[in-house]
């Protein structure tokens, strides 16, 4: 029997595609843009977990056709179905602040 738990964590189960389709709600952004937004992150682990995005229809790319080419990435309809499920992650992280403090020492930088 498949689980649609199971499912809905298939598609958001790493660390930064949750982040991503966070940052996209706001509008479009440019690979660059969402590379300095996760600076921690290594630009190699997020170009894959974008094309995992797209390939998932959570995540549309645009190539303009312009010169030098340029590329954006947004949210679809689907993905924006995921947004009250991260917004209910955050609210609970924030909630929680003192089990990140006991657990890695530190409070995470936003």
């Amino acid at each position: 029997m498949d689980c649609p738990l199971r499912l809905t964590m298939s598609l958001i189960d790493s660390k930064w595609k949750s982040c991503i389709l966070d940052e996209l709600r706001h509008g479009p952004l440019r690979p660059s843009e969402l590379h300095k937004s996760f600076p921690e992150a290594t630009p190699r682990v997020l170009d894959i977990q974008l094309k995992e995005l797209v390939e998932d229809g959570l995540v549309s790319k645009t190539i303009f056709p312009e010169l030098p080419p340029r590329s954006e990435y947004a949210i679809t309809s689907l993905g924006q179905t995921l947004i009250p499920i991260i917004d209910a992650m955050i609210e609970w992280g924030n909630r929680n602040e003192a089990l990140f403090e006991r657990k890695y020492g530190r409070k995470e930088e936003e």
